[in-house]
């Protein structure tokens, strides 16, 4: 969680300009840009503490035995703050992110144009497809079904998926991105009907496992549906030869 503070601009020129007007109604004259500066930054030491604080929260999962690091965020710059600050935190840990034999998107573009989803894995029905030319056209597809002549057309024509809403083992249905990120995922009922109903504090111990027991076995599969993971020794960006986390964003 991080907590920051932010003075709106408009009371930050409101009150420069009040201060502004005492020194010219003392000293007969106009302050100048240093003058100016100077109060601003008067200005802001004074009004800070008095503004509310704004909290950001990422949760994080973290299972050392499969060697995942999932953030509940898409923002690439949240993500990085989280990954700077555990890699400070945790002296030796090397944190790397998941790379795939298959991109997502060349993967998403063959399930679509064979009709044949990876094993465990279903196409539903939302797609967003995007031209690779300089207009960057995009067609989208919402609460519709993708098995038709007009999707293979769109593919094969140059536009590659960004966004594929798939369901796992008729389990969690999510969205998968170009970008390798887990968009609107959902558990379906079936997956807490064994969740313990003892106790509140029971309850949540048990969604947890389950939930992530259940995301466990989704990035796993998702892994292996794009191909399998490459080789630190096959990736030219890869400067260790072991890799101790993985990094993949979720969000819901």
């Amino acid at each position: 969680m991080t907590e920051t503070r932010s003075v709106p601009a408009s009371a930050m020129k409101r009150e420069v300009e009040l201060r502004a007007a005492k020194i010219e109604e003392m000293e007969g004259r106009k302050p100048g840009k240093k003058v100016l500066h100077e109060l601003k930054e008067e200005a802001l030491l004074e009004l800070l503490p008095k503004a509310f604080p704004r909290q950001s929260v990422v949760n994080v999962w973290i299972d050392p035995r499969s060697g995942f690091l999932v953030l509940d965020t898409s923002s690439a710059s949240r993500g990085d703050a989280v990954v700077t600050a555990l890699a400070n935190a945790l002296s030796g840990v090397v944190i790397s992110p998941i790379q795939t034999q298959s991109t997502p998107a060349g993967a998403m573009a063959a399930w679509l144009t064979s009709q044949e989803p990876p094993q465990g894995f279903s196409v539903d029905r939302e797609c967003v497809l995007r031209s690779t030319d300089e207009s960057k056209a995009l067609v989208r597809y919402g609460n519709h079904a993708l098995d038709i002549e007009e999707v293979r057309q769109h593919v094969e024509a140059g536009k590659l998926p960004i966004r594929l809403a798939l369901t796992w083992n008729g389990r969690v249905s999510f969205q998968l991105t170009d970008q390798f990120v887990l968009r609107s995922i959902a558990f379906l009922d079936v997956v807490f009907e064994e969740g313990s109903k003892d106790s509140r504090d029971d309850a949540f111990d048990a969604d947890v496992a389950i939930s992530t027991g259940e995301l466990k076995s989704l990035l796993g599969g998702l892994i292996n549906a794009l191909g399998g993971e490459v080789q630190p020794q096959d990736a030219q960006l890869q400067q260790s030869t072991t890799t101790e986390a993985q990094v993949s964003f979720l969000i819901d």
